[in-house]
């Protein structure tokens, strides 16, 4: 591998510029190539912006371009699988955002490119990333809490997003609840079994449109902890992302970032300000940490962080949550499991 790693990005919508900026400004020991997109005035004002030389008129011209060493894809979600096949032939190495696809055999056929290439993979569940996230995990790691007992995870977003985009999503447990998928399996390993009670309490045209907006998930390791997820699509005070694993000899816990660390009090109250709004404020530090390490590893000859297993097991956990709520029943995870790797 190269001194710098040469890089294509598919995809220039918000997360996609996020990563252009990240390499642009924070990476020297990488460089972008060129970006493409659907839109290839969006991809162009990116490049403009960020002084990228090159844009492609579309994926499998980015593909074409020997320059390139690897491809960050940060496209739609149902090109992912497709993408990640045809960079796989093309011999790219590949970060591609979440999910891979919402259909097992779909994964499955892109992972098996990826192996017969014999190129690197790493998926974008940028949580692992936060530093919050991090030290509970090195918590966890080095005993300090003694044998992990619950898990909390409270994930609620501060609106729902557009409706166009909940009817292709695949759904909360696909489009949101999959992050909370991944991080209870960074923290505590894998989960066998789950029970999904879900409904909708906050816009009735997100029913009418398929889906729910609230949910409680509870978990079943194959440890034995015990772990729930609680969803919403709608905190009215900000993004609200808190975990907390309790064990034999303590807890670990995170709460919200706020834009200051300032609380004013006087006669009437204490108070103050409300948390980061979203995702793309809360979390972006560790976009930027996910990348670096993506760079990292194509630098070092060091395995993927996230791997496309762990793209997959959160799409199989998405599944069950989801066959879940529609019987009304607890799930086993090897029941959806139906495609094998």
């Amino acid at each position: 591998m190269a001194h710098r790693i040469r890089l294509g990005i598919v995809g220039t919508g918000r997360i996609g510029r996020v990563h252009v900026q990240t390499i642009t400004q924070r990476l020297p020991q990488a460089q972008i190539v060129a970006v493409t997109d659907v839109n290839q005035s969006a991809a162009a004002a990116v490049a403009e912006e960020f002084g990228v030389a090159h844009v492609a008129p579309d994926y499998d011209a980015l593909l074409a371009d020997d320059q390139i060493d690897a491809v960050l894809i940060c496209s739609a979600t149902d090109t992912h699988a497709d993408f990640i096949i045809k960079a796989a032939r093309a011999h790219k190495h590949i970060f591609c955002e979440k999910p891979i696809a919402a259909d097992l055999a779909q994964i499955d056929a892109a992972l098996q490119a990826v192996e017969a290439a014999g190129v690197q993979l790493m998926i974008g569940f940028n949580r692992r990333f936060d530093a919050n996230h991090q030290r509970i995990r090195a918590a966890i790691d080095a005993g300090e809490i003694g044998t992990p007992h619950l898990l909390h995870i409270i994930s609620r977003d501060p609106s729902p997003p557009p409706l166009s985009y909940l009817q292709v999503s695949g759904g909360m447990f696909f489009d949101m609840t999959i992050h909370d998928f991944d991080m209870a399996r960074f923290l505590l390993g894998e989960v066998t079994e789950l029970y999904a009670t879900a409904g909708v309490l906050v816009d009735p045209a997100i029913g009418a449109a398929g889906d729910v907006d609230t949910a409680v998930i509870t978990l079943k390791f194959a440890s034995g902890a015990i772990g729930t997820i609680d969803n919403s699509r709608q905190a009215v005070y900000g993004y609200d992302q808190r975990v907390e694993v309790f064990g034999s000899g303590g807890v670990a816990r995170s709460d919200n970032l706020f834009a200051d660390a300032v609380t004013l009090s006087n006669r009437q109250s204490v108070y103050r300000g409300l948390p980061l709004n979203f995702f793309m404020e809360r979390y972006i530090a560790s976009y930027q940490a996910e990348i670096a390490a993506f760079v990292e590893c194509l630098l070092s000859g060091q395995p993927m962080p996230v791997t496309g297993v762990d793209g997959r097991v959160p799409v199989l956990m998405a599944m069950a949550a989801r066959r879940s709520y529609q019987e009304n029943r607890p799930v086993r995870l090897e029941e959806v499991a139906t495609q094998l790797i």
